[in-house]
Formats: C-alpha cells, structure tokens, sequence
C-alpha cells in the first residue's frame, strides 16, 4: 500500500527524495501546499456533478418558471467577467508550470496538476451557477460559497510561503497566485451579496422575486438583453432562430415583439422628456437643440458602446506585436544551443521569471489568439450596442415626427410650407441617417485613437521611415473624403433621372392600350431610353467615382508599405529584419480600414447635421391650437383656432324629428327664437377664418347648424363652402369671433344613448376622397365595432355591393396606395360610407356627389342622407352643388365670396329672396333637363364597374395579385417534403448569376476575372518578395563571418539589396495598377450589364401583347422598373466586387499558410466544415430576415404619408390615439426585423471572428512545430502569419456578400422572368413597302367568319361573326356589358388573336400587314381618356408630322380652340400628368381631336361618350355628322340613343351578332332587342 502511494507521490512531486521531506515543517513543503490546493477543487467537483446530472436528468426541477434566461441573481455580469478572468489566469498557471516542468527533467505533476484541476472546477463553477440561476434554486448557491472560501484560503497559504522566499519578486508565479488570490476574494464577496440581497439562507424570510414584464411575455423572442454573459457576446441565443430557417422561412410571428425597453413607446418618452426639459419656465419660447435631447437619453450606451469599442483597438494591435515577437524568437532560437544554464531554483523547483514568459513563441501564440478572441468580441459587442441605441433612437424620432404631424396646422400643409413630400423625407431619409451616424458615431473618437497608436507602433519598429508610409496614408484620406462627397453627388443626380424615367415608364404603362392602337410605341419608348441615357451618363460618373474609392482603398497599403520600406532602405542602407517588416505590414493593413471609414464616418456626420437641422426646424413649426377644447368647457372663444367640442350635441327626445317637406316653416320659426339654444348643434358668431397668410378667407360669418336636422350649404365653386366646415372643425385659424358647439347635460338622456353616441367626434368625409391602405371593410369601420346589420345598411345606401363583387377578395380587399386602385366615384362612395358607418351626433359632408352619376347620387341622397343619417337622428351638414336636392333641407346656408349670403329654410329664401330663388330655379330646370337625358341604363358607374373588372376578368389575374414574386414561390412549394425545399433555400442561384455576367458582355467577364486573378498573384508576391528579401539579409548577417576575409561583403549585399530593392519597387507598381484595373472592371461591367437588361425589358414589355398587361398587375411591372431596375444599376456591382476581393483575399491568404506549412492544411479541413455550415445557414435566415425588414418598411413609410394626407379626416373624427397607436405598432415591427436582422449579422461575424482566430493559431502552431523540425527560416513565418490576421478580417465579408448578392440577384431573376413573355408579331407576312401609301382610301370593311380569343388558354370572346360595312357608312354596335362590343373594335387593330376568319379592309387582309402600318392608317377613341405629360402638340401629335394649322383646325372642330387659345402658350401649353388640369369632358374632346389630326378614312368610337356630360356628347355627336361625313365611323354605343341616326345597326350578345340592319327597321321589330334596349333608354 505504502508503495502505491510512494509511487503516486513520486510523480506528484518528482522523483527527488527530499521532495517529500517535512523537516522544515508541513506548509515549508511546496509539493505539499500544491497537493493541499487541489483539495477545495475536488470538492466541488464531487458536490456539484451528481447536482448537475440528477438536475438535468429531470428537467421537472426548471417548471417553477418558463424562462430559462431569467438572470435575477445580483452581481451577475459581474460573476460572470470574474469567472472568464479566473479561467485566464489558471491557463496562465498551467502554461507557466508546463514550462517549468519541461526544463526540471523529471516530472513534477504538482506544478501544473492544480493549475488544470482549477481551470475544471472554474468552468464547472459557472455551468453550475447558470442552472441554479435559471431553475431558481438560490439555496444550492452554499456549495459554491464554500468553495471560494476553501479555495481563497488555500491560495493564502501559498501567496504566503512565496513571499516569505528571498528571490520570490522575479518569479511570475508569484504575481499568478497573488492575483488567483484576489480573484478568488471577489467571488466569495459576490457570493455573499447574493445572500445580503435574497437572504436564501440565514435568514428567516427569503426575498420573494419576479420576473420581468417582458419575460412573462411569451411574445417577446428578442432575448439579447436577457440571457447570460456568455450568450450575449456570442448571440448563442439566436442558434433556434438561425438553423431554424433552414427548414421553414422566418415570418413575423416567428420574432415576436420587441422588449418593453425597446419600444417605440418607451424611447419616445425618454426622448420627449429630454427634448422638453430643455424648456426652462424663464425661456419658454427657446428652440431645444436634438443633439442634447438625443445625448441626454441615449448617451449612455454610446459610452458603453465606445468603451468596448477602444479595448477592441487597443487588444488589435496585439497581433502585430506578437507576430514580430515570434519571428524575432524563432530566429533567434537557431543561434542559442539548447539547455539554458540561468535556472532559478526555489525549493529545487524551477520556476520561470516572468520577462522569460514574453520569449516563448508557443505562449506568445496562445497570447495571440486569446487576444484576438476578446478584440473580436468587444468589437461585435461595441457594434451591437450602437445598434441596438440606433434602432431605439430611430423609434423615438418617428414617434416625435407623427406626433407632430398630428398637430401640425393644415395651413401648413395646404400652404405648401410642409409638403408631403418633406414628411416623406423626414422619416424616409432624416431618421435613418441618424441612425446611421449613431451606428458609426464611436468610429468618430475611436479612429483617431486608433491611428495614432498605430503610427507610434510604426515608429518604434521601422524608425523614422515608418513616418513617410504613413503620411502617405493620411495625406491620401482627404482624397477620399472628396471622391466620398462626390459619390454622394452624382447618386442624387442619378435619382432624379431615375425617378424621371420612372414617371415615364408609368404613363406609358397607363396608356399602353392607346400607344399600340396609334402605333405610338416606339415614340414613347424612345423617349424613356432619352431619360434612361441621361441617367446612365450619371451612372457612369458614379461607377467611375465608386471603381476610384475601391481602388484607394486596395492601393494605399500597397503605396504605404513601398514608401516605408524605400525609405528604410535609403536611411539606413539595408532592408529590414523579417521581424519588423511583418509587424509593419500588418499595422498597416490595421490602418487602412479606420483611414477608410473615417471619411464615411465625416460624410454620415454632415448629413447627420443636416438632418438635425431639417428635424428641428419640422419640430418647430406652427401647430394646431391647443386642446382647450377637452377640457369641454362650453365656449371657448376660437382665438387660437381652437376646438371647443368636448361634448356633441345630445339630441333633445321630446322633440318631434321628422318633419314633411310642405311643413317646414313651423320648425324653422322655432329655431329663430334665441331663447331655444338647445335647438343648435354648432353657432358660428361674428367668425372671420384665415389659412394662416393674413388673408381672410372666410369674413363675417353669424350661422347655426340646428340639431338634428339636415342643413345644406350652396354656393358658387370656391366661395368657401368647404373652408367653413373647417373653420367649425377647428382647422383654420380665427382672426376673430368662435365656433361654439352645444355642449349638454346628460339628464335628457338614458345612460345607453350616452355609450352608443360616439361624444366628442365628428364624421368628416372630404371632398378629395381618402383611403387607407387596408381592406374595403376596414376603411368603412374606421376602427368602430363592426356591425353587420349597420355595415350592410351603409353599403346599400352608397351602393357599393355591385362594386365589391368585383373585387377579387370582396370586401377583404386591399385598396389604397398599395392595393387596387379604384376610380374617383368608387373612393368618394367609400369616403362617404365612413362617415355614415361611424356612430357620431354629427356628419360633415363635403360635395359627396361630385364624382358620382346621377343615378347613384339621387340612390345615396334618399337612402343613405335622408333615410339612414336622418332615422339616427344625427345631425347633417352637406355641401353640394346639387341644387334639386334643395327641397329635402330643412336649413339652407347660402354662401358668396367666402361670406354667408342667406341663411333659413326655402321657405324663407323664397319669401325674403326671390332673385336668389329665381336663379336656383333655372340652375335647377337645367340640371333636370340634365337628368332626362342622362337616365340609361349604363351609366359612368357602370363604365367604372366595368373597367375594374375588366382588371380581373382572367382567374389569373386574381392569383398575381396576391403574390408579386409568384415565380419564386411556385419553385418553392413545388413539394412540402423538407429535403427539396431546404436544398432550393440554400443554393446560391449560379443560373442568374450566369445571365446576370452574360449579359455584361463575355469580352468584361473575361477581362475581370483575369485582372482580379493576377492582382492577388501581384499581392501576394509583393509580401513573398518582402519576406525573402528580409530573411535574406538576415542569413548573410549571420552567415557572413568569413566573407569579411575578403572585404567583399558590403558591396556585394549593396548590390543584391539594390537588386531586391528594385523588384520590389517594380512589383509594388504592378500592383497598384491592377488594383486600377480591376475596379474599373468591375463597376464597368456592371454598367453594361446594367445598360442591356433595362433596354431589353422596356423592349420586351412594350411591344407585348395587350393579353399581358391585363393579367399583370401593374404595380409589379412597375417594381421592375424602379425598385429591381436601381438594384441593378447601383447595388449589384459593388456587391459582386466586394463578394471577389474577399473571397480572393481569403484564398490567397490560405493558400500562402498551406505553402509555408503545409501541415496546416489538417487543422483546416474541420475549419472548412464548420465554415461551410455557418455560411449556409446565415445565407438563407439572412434573406428571410431582410424581406422581412423591407416588408415591414413599406407599411410604416405609407402609414405616414397617409396621415398627413387625412390629417382633416383624423382629427374631425378624433382618431389620433389610434392612429399612434397603430404608428408604434409598425414601427415596433419594423424594429424588431431591423434587430434581428443586425443580430444575426453578428451572429455571423462573431463566428467567422472566432474561425479566424482559430486559424491564427493553427498557423501559428504550424510554423512553430516545422520550426522547431528545422524547416524553414522565419521570414515566412512572419508573412504566414499576416496572411492568417488579414484573412480573419475578410472571412465574415465574404459571407455577407453572398447573401446580399442572393438578396439581390432575385432581382436579376425578377427582370429575366418578364424578358421571356412573348412579343406581337410586328412582321405581318406583307412588306410595307407593297402596301399603298393612301391604304385604306375608301374604308370598305369586310368580317368574313371572324373568331377572336384573348388568350390561346381562354374561350372565344367573338364566335364567326359575319358583316359587310360599306365606304363611308356610320355603324353603331350595341349590346350588353360584356357582349363582345369592344373586342371587336380591338380585332380591326389586330389586338386580340384571331385565330379563325379574317378581317379585310379595302381588299387587304389586315393579319398580313405589319403591326405598325396597320394600326398608323387608323384611327380610335377610346372610352378612357388617355392624356401624356408634355404639351398639347405633343399629346395630339407626338411623330411632329403635322402643321400648327391642322392641329388648330383638329381643336376647332372639337371645339377646343378658344379654351386652348386662352391658355399660357397655346399649343405648347403643359399638360400634367394624366391630364389632370382638363377635366373629363375637355380630355375627351382632345382625344377626339388626336383621332381627327390623323386623316383616316376609319374611325372607331369606343364608348367614347360614356364618361362624359351632355354638352361635350352632342358636341361629339354634331362633329361625326359633319367632319366625319366621308369617313367610315363605328360608333360602339354605351348609351343607345346615340345611334339612332346611324346607317346600320349591329346588335351583339355573348360575342355573336343578334340583329344587323338598318335602326328604322330594327325597332320596327317590337319583340327585337334593339327595340327593347331603345325602350328602357328613353
């Protein structure tokens, strides 16, 4: 037995008898002090593991709370960081005792054994303390203090025997144990807070604890700023969310919502406290500044953030330190023999001095890559913590700016001093460059810094010369600074030609169906292609700009490293040692990229100020009046354009509601005694309202609104009709007088009335209609209750039930900005069933018939104003020019020049004004001859109904609607087993990479890829050269003793140092060039491949058939003209150039390590591995995440514009906290994409980070063992070692580009799917030189059997029609909605696709001819006036082929002339877009007039008088008769009256001809259908 333990003892102590001698006393024993360390960590490890295993045997012991990253231990960060440094130390311990133990000879176990036993027992500690952490078991937390204090004590005695030896001060294991003490004194001190705080044990009554709001919440999934240290730096925490993805794409539920301290909301409070502060009661009118409100909430974590940010710099320079240590040491170590002779001895125990530490290259290597770890994580933790601050701040700011919006005056907006457009600025663009300067603000105090420790370095290793490579480097950073300013120039250049050809591209899209049918296409096309030069001369400037800013930032170095290294040569007559040349070359490459960024960082700063200005100067604009009016005090004069509506008018019950129309002077003598006030809903006294220019826009007004009832108000257009229902909203401001609105006890009412009377709210619909981006239903309700009787009620009385069946979604329908659009009457009917639905005393209605038809308004005046509002009881006030509908009101305001003319029932206007009367009653005689005519059955509604569905008419346009990318997701879900789908989500799409590059031009592929090969080849033979040059000069100084027998040797290394010297030069030259080179490749190439896409897709998509734009959206044909076409223009090259320099930076550098020590190519297969798999999953979360975060930017981005457009609306209707509400919802959501979007990518580059230090040290390693094997001489080892620094820089960048290049070749994709739809035929099989010039002279149409599809996949819409129409005869076809009308006026334009029968005019068959000569020699009118943007010339004569006379003659015979004459330059007058300065009736007359300008013996109408007023039709009417009088016209007729007079009559149904004669002897046919058409017509 006694042997046994001899012989353990032997190898604990060594092999020495005296190691075992107590003589001198117990403790005096070093083996036996070591041996007595151990004990505490045994101990722990025999309490806590059988705890761990049965703890984690049975999860059971965690149900007591769910969340098990609930931290609620005080001192945690604190444990945690003295943890991490125990564990340092210990390693320290270790190495120190392993080299000990190497020089001693024989083994001595006890010099490491309790180092290892303690590192063990550390990482235990700490697993041990996370799980009693997180299933809440504080009494388990005993074991641990116990083994601080055993182990504290033990340390002591130790630390104690050291300090007593004479020579301890220069042992380095003195300074570990002393230090090991003090860490150990901490934790007890930690431990026994713990039990101060939550008094587990000793106490009679621990401390209850909870957790956090946010935790309680299952909803939150961002849990950054709840787990533990460790997860936190290394976002352990996402890995669920990250591989996750893989198997199912990440949606919005799956990140949940953002923690409480991350709201918007919160921010926004923190910010606004900040911001009022400033205010001081002495200066209550001073403007506060931003930049200290911003400062005083949110500077804290910037500190934080900078603090990590400088121990990341300062931990960087590590590698170049350590590098130039190890080459200087493994150089060294071939000159001393083996064996040192200076053993310090303490008890015959070897122990190291601490300076001996430093010249040991396998420590110096662990060293390294210790330090690069902590430099990368400081650094992810410093980048995430200005992040996180962003992103909250960005919350903040947007809630500030809509809060704002909400109270801005509407003078503002109206007045222009605060356009839509500047809103859209402010929280498109302001908000998000401050965000992005917070993002990089640390860069501004760190980099300098940086620099110039980086410069002192450089001077201490290369002397003085180190000085000119860094001037170079810093004089060139002001250059970049300029090529940055002007990069940012030209791309606002760029955007605005770009947004020009937008607009473009739109109108063309709009009218395309009229371009074809005038052969106009390729006008309009060239024209873009103007616009699209325009902005690629610009694109070039900005490809140019963006290749010299890349080339700067490779070439620098390269200039840097050749100017110090010249210099050096010429100083001191010699190269350098291999030691300092690495050193130099990897600070140098340290210090291009602050250099880089700084001139980012100064250009986001400016812009930063800039923003700051525009935000302040928004914040400080006039607002609203203040809320007085909440306060429901009952009248408060409107001084301030006050609102003083805090309680509606409730309705007096005892009076009788309804009266007749013949009984109306009974009420109104009621009404005029002042005593009754209760009677008056709202009373205007001595009003005068301006906009806010001084101007008075209303004067002198004295009017009431009698509760209850209807009161109308009439007036001339712009006499301030719309204005008073603003003033009495409390938009406008009072110069004098005040609205008062009735304000009444509750006793007259029953309790329910009071809930069901939605109190201080008015129901407000504009005149300029407003939607929502959000469903049909939505936008009635408007946030009420949803009601089914009432909705339906509501829908009926607006009559918009036929138009919701055309929807493809019913009411579920997305309309708005974003969704379909709708015409005017169809928004303006929706508008109004708002203010019907909602359940207020008060209904404001502005001109709500004004796009509407007669039918529908007559329909929405009985049912919905005087049936619907007036049963409730409620309170209407309507503006209308409508004058028929006079008699229903029961109070007539009269208004004139923006004062009240009359005021008081009809009764009393005709009693007391008969001239006003008289002119009423003409106005109205007129209106009513009006509705004679206008009474048929198809109406403008009709006509609205009809193009909406003809939106939708195919199944697949439903389908494309809901989903824009249909192509990628239909390759998605070809099958749900989770094989395919993962292997599709992960693979790089090489096809579109392939068109992408092909279609750059194979000669620029080609050229790029050979100039990006031989600059890295240069690049690295730069380095290969610099290490062989050094090490060369060292061997010849070692080497060189019996050379100078001859006296030769200076010279001879003069000349091979010259020699070297040259090449060098050379070789640095190349490089720099290449470096030229390449980046202008790139960005060229990109241009060119930029240039043919967009030319081919604006090719492609204009000469489609008409078939493709009825089934695409247009929305998405316009997606690929703005948003993929501009990531192609200016995100992809820079992409792909950055995705080949890294990736070429990275194989390089691993190619150079695996030359110098090829056996470090086994440490990199594991590597490659884990690579592979970081990288393939990061790429497919990183895409999910990205969609996410622009998906959720769009909704937000519209939700303000969208405010600042119904600011009247939300305010009338007292909406506002909703509106926030939903504000801070997007917002809240838009954040958490942007968070985890940001955390992912440091997921990413924490991982990389840790990969590349790893292959740090495996280089490292690698050149240490073939060193210590004699293999090769240290120069290289230095350049191995650069080599594996620079490629831990770029291993995350190469990532990242990969993903964001996948992100955006789906817009490569995008366009390519769209460039393989079909083209029309444009060739005909006839040349157009055989056609004759006047074709078609006589206008003789012959249809022989002629069948017509759409599509080759649909039905026929004309089956075997048959009709011979004669030289000059005038045709009408009539028929039902749907009957085929339209798509034969489309087949004589060849259209649609006849696939049977033919069409021949003037004996030429028109299928044979080309497209553009067929449809040149026609001409049409078409239902919807199309207008372009340009002039009038333009609009009637885009080819410039006619005269100003015949374009004058043109108007005059659409009697167009003295209209167009009267305006500001004649024919060259501006038409805006759409034609929105004509009305509907004067765009129609000059549609006519472009028919008439081109002399066509075929004239076709297409419903052409549909959407137009009786005045314009008989117009139109008398000028078919006379100009048209040798013309063949064929007229397809929406109202049948207009075709009596024809020569021929064609009656169609379900696309074949019914009836076809003459109309006198059609309607002689009673039971004929053109008889009964004509019957309901009358």
């Amino acid at each position: 037995m006694e042997q046994l333990d001899g012989g353990r003892a032997l190898s604990f102590c060594g092999n020495n008898s005296t190691a075992y001698s107590v003589k001198n006393g117990v403790l005096n024993n070093p083996c036996f002090v070591d041996a007595l360390n151990l004990v505490p960590h045994v101990f722990l490890l025999f309490i806590t593991f059988p705890i761990l295993f049965i703890g984690w045997g049975s999860q059971s012991s965690k149900v007591q709370i769910h969340h098990n990253t609930w931290l609620h231990f005080p001192g945690h960060n604190m444990r945690w960081i003295l943890t991490f440094l125990l564990l340092l130390v210990h390693v320290c311990e270790f190495s120190e005792g392993i080299v000990c133990n190497m020089v001693m000879g024989t083994n001595h176990l006890h010099l490491f054994m309790p180092a290892f036993m303690g590192f063990v027992a550390a990482t235990t500690s700490v697993v041990y303390y996370h799980n009693i952490e997180t299933s809440n078991f504080p009494k388990l937390l005993l074991v641990l203090f116990i083994y601080w204090v055993l182990a504290f004590i033990t340390k002591s005695i130790k630390l104690w025997k050291f300090a007593e030896d004479k020579g301890a001060a220069q042992y380095l294991r003195l300074y570990i144990t002393a230090l090991l003490v003090i860490l150990y004194g901490l934790l007890m001190a930690v431990e026994i807070n713990v039990i101060r705080v939550r008094k587990y044990v000793f106490f009679a009554n621990p401390q209850k604890v909870k957790p956090p709001e946010d935790l309680q919440d299952l909803g939150v999934r961002f849990l950054q700023p709840f787990v533990n240290l460790l997860s936190k730096a290394t976002y352990w925490w996402m890995n669920p969310l990250i591989i996750g993805a893989h198997k199912r794409p990440i949606e919005l539920k799956k990140i949940g919502k953002l923690p409480i301290a991350m709201r918007a909301l919160t921010n926004y409070l923190r910010l606004k406290d900040a911001y009022e502060d400033q205010r001081t009661p002495e200066d209550p009118d001073r403007s506060p500044s931003i930049w200290r409100s911003m400062y005083r909430a949110f500077g804290r974590p910037i500190l934080l953030s900078s603090t990590f940010r400088y121990l990341a710099d300062l931990l960087g320079f590590a590698g170049p330190l350590c590098i130039s240590r190890i080459v200087e040491q493994l150089n060294s170590e071939k000159d001393v023999p083996e064996g040192n002779n200076t053993t310090v001895t303490y008890f015959e125990n070897y122990h190291m001095s601490s300076h001996e530490l430093l010249q040991n290259s396998s420590i110096l290597a662990v060293l390294l890559f210790l330090a690069l770890i902590l430099q990368r994580t400081f650094l992810q933790a410093s980048y995430y913590v200005t992040i996180e601050t962003g992103i909250n701040m960005r919350g903040a700011l947007l809630a500030m700016i809509y809060n704002k919006i909400l109270r801005l005056s509407t003078s503002n907006m109206s007045m222009g001093e605060m356009t839509l457009g500047q809103i859209n600025n402010l929280v498109a663009i302001e908000t998000n460059q401050l965000m992005w300067f917070l993002f990089l603000c640390p860069n501004l105090w760190a980099m300098p810094v940086q620099i110039v420790m980086g410069i002192i370095l450089l001077r201490h290793f290369m002397g003085s010369s180190a000085l000119v490579g860094a001037a170079v480097i810093v004089l060139l950073a002001p250059v970049q600074y300029l090529i940055a300013t002007k990069l940012a120039d030209t791309q606002k250049i760029t955007l605005e030609h770009s947004t020009d050809r937008v607009k473009k591209t739109t109108e063309i899209l709009k009218g395309i169906k009229l371009l074809k049918l005038y052969a106009w296409e390729n006008i309009f096309c060239d024209s873009v292609e103007e616009t699209r030069g325009k902005e690629l001369t610009s694109l070039r400037t900005f490809a140019f700009y963006t290749s010299m800013s890349i080339f700067m930032n490779a070439a620098i170095p390269i200039a840097a490293v050749l100017a110090t290294f010249v210099t050096y040569h010429i100083l001191n007559e010699e190269g350098p040692s291999p030691s300092q040349a690495f050193a130099a070359l990897s600070l140098f490459h340290i210090l291009v990229t602050p250099l880089f960024l700084l001139s980012t960082v100064v250009r986001f700063a400016v812009k930063a100020l800039v923003s700051v200005q525009k935000l302040g100067e928004f914040l400080q604009s006039d607002e609203i009046g203040d809320d007085s009016w909440r306060n429901g005090d009952i009248s408060v004069s409107f001084e301030a354009g006050k609102k003083p509506m805090g309680m509606t008018k409730a309705i007096n019950r005892k009076q009788p509601m309804r009266y007749q129309m013949d009984n109306y002077e009974q009420p109104t003598r009621r009404q005029m005694r002042p005593s009754e006030t209760e009677d008056v809903a709202v009373k205007v006294t001595g009003g005068s309202f301006t906009w806010g220019n001084n101007l008075l826009t209303l004067s002198d007004i004295n009017i009431r609104i009698p509760t209850g009832q209807l009161t109308m108000i009439v007036g001339q257009v712009g006499c301030g009709k719309s204005s008073l229902l603003l003033a009495m909203l409390g938009e406008m401001q009072a110069i004098e007088g005040g609205v008062y609105w009735s304000n009444w006890s509750e006793a007259e009412e029953s309790d329910e009335d009071i809930r069901s009377k939605n109190r201080n709210s008015v129901a407000y619909a504009a005149q300029k209609s407003w939607l929502l981006n959000a469903t049909v239903e939505e936008n009635i309700t408007f946030g009420s209750p949803f009601n089914k009787q009432r909705y339906k009620a509501v829908i009926d009385a607006c009559s918009l039930q036929p138009d919701i069946d055309l929807l493809p979604f019913g009411d579920q329908t997305e309309i708005g900005e974003r969704g379909i659009n709708l015409s005017g009457g169809q928004r303006q009917r929706i508008c109004v069933a708002r203010a019907l639905y909602q359940n207020t005393n008060i209904v404001f209605l502005d001109d709500p018939f004004s796009a509407l038809d007669i039918h529908l308004s007559d329909h929405l005046m009985q049912e919905g104003i005087l049936k619907f509002l007036q049963d409730d009881k409620r309170t209407v006030v309507l503006v209308t020019h409508k004058l028929q509908y006079l008699i229903h009101a029961d109070w007539i305001i009269a208004m004139k020049d923006g004062t009240v003319l009359r005021e008081g029932t009809l009764k009393d206007i005709q009693t007391h004004d008969i001239e006003l009367y008289d002119h009423w009653k003409t106005l109205m005689n007129r209106q009513d001859q009006g509705l004679e005519k206008d009474i048929q059955q198809d109406s403008q509604t009709t006509l609205e109904r009809k193009t909406l569905r003809r939106a939708f008419y195919s199944r697949e346009a439903k389908n494309q609607i809901d989903d824009e990318d249909e192509e990628e997701e239909a390759e998605e879900e070809d099958d749900d087993n989770f094989s395919t789908t993962t292997n599709r989500r992960s693979k790089i799409p090489w096809k579109v990479c392939w068109c992408y590059l092909s279609s750059g031009g194979f000669f620029m592929v080609f050229l790029m890829i050979f100039s990006k090969l031989l600059k890295h080849s240069v690049i690295v033979a730069i380095d290969y050269w610099l290490a062989n040059w050094t090490s060369k000069i060292n061997n010849s100084a070692e080497t060189g003793t019996d050379m100078y027998i001859n006296g030769t040797r200076p010279t001879n290394t003069a000349v091979q140092d010259s020699y070297y010297l040259l090449v060098f030069i050379i070789l640095c030259a190349a490089g720099i060039t290449l470096c030229l080179i390449t980046s202008l490749t790139v960005e060229f190439l990109g241009l060119s491949a930029a240039t043919n896409l967009h030319h081919n897709l604006l090719n492609k998509i204009i000469h489609a058939p008409i078939r493709f734009f009825d089934i695409t959206p247009l929305g998405q044909i316009l997606n690929r003209f703005s948003a993929d076409t501009n990531i192609i223009d200016q995100h992809i090259p820079s992409t792909l150039e950055s995705l080949t320099r890294s990736t070429l930076l990275c194989l390089s550098g691993i190619g150079v390590i695996a030359s110098i020590t090829p056996i470090f190519l086994v440490a990199l297969v594991p590597l490659a591995v884990a690579f592979y798999f970081i990288q393939k999953y990061f790429r497919v979360a990183s895409k999910d995440l990205q969609d996410l975060d622009d998906s959720t930017q769009l909704p937000l981005l519209c939700h303000f514009s969208e405010t600042a457009e119904g600011l009247t609306t939300i305010r009338a209707f007292r909406h506002e906290a909703r509106f926030k509400q939903r504000m801070l919802e997007l917002t809240d959501t838009n954040n958490t994409a942007y968070l985890f979007l940001s955390a992912a990518n440091r997921w990413l580059e924490v991982r990389t980070d840790y990969l590349g230090a790893v292959i740090v040290l495996a280089a490292a390693a690698a050149s240490i063992w073939s060193f210590h094997y004699g293999l090769h001489p240290g120069g290289l080892v230095g350049l191995g070692l650069t080599y594996a620094l620079t490629v831990t820089n770029y291993l995350n960048w190469v990532v990242r580009n990969l993903a964001d290049l996948e992100v955006q070749m789906a817009a490569v994709k995008k366009v390519n799917s769209f460039l393989s739809t079909e083209s029309e035929n444009y060739e005909g099989s006839m040349d157009a030189s055989q056609v004759p010039e006047n074709w078609p002279q006589d206008g003789e149409i012959k249809i022989q059997g002629l069948c017509v599809r759409y599509d080759p996949m649909l039905k026929p819409v004309l089956k075997h029609v048959n009709a011979y129409i004669k030289p000059g005869q005038k045709v009408g076809i009539c028929g039902r909605t749907g009957s085929g009308k339209s798509s034969l006026s489309l087949a004589f334009f060849n259209m649609v696709d006849i696939f049977e029968g033919k069409i021949i005019i003037d004996g030429i068959d028109i299928c044979k001819l080309p497209l553009q000569t067929l449809r040149s020699r026609l001409s049409i009118i078409l239902q919807d006036p199309v207008l372009f943007s340009g002039s009038i010339r333009f609009n009637l004569d885009p080819e410039k082929m006619c005269t100003d006379d015949r374009l004058w003659e043109a108007l005059e015979i659409a009697q167009l002339k003295n209209m167009v004459k009267a305006l500001p330059g004649g024919l060259d007058a501006v038409v805006t877009e759409g034609g929105e300065n004509f009305s509907v009736g004067q765009r129609q007359l000059f549609c006519l007039a472009r028919a008439f300008v081109r002399k066509s013996s075929i004239f076709i109408m297409d419903e052409a008088t549909a959407s137009i007023d009786m005045a314009t039709e008989n117009i139109l009417q008398k000028v078919v008769m006379t100009a048209f009088a040798d013309r063949t016209v064929v007229t397809i007729a929406h109202r049948v009256h207009t075709i009596l007079t024809a020569d021929l009559v064609i009656v169609m149904k379900r696309g074949n001809i019914m009836e076809y004669d003459k109309p006198e002897t059609l309607l002689e046919q009673e039971d004929g259908m053109f008889a009964s058409f004509v019957k309901a017509d009358m």
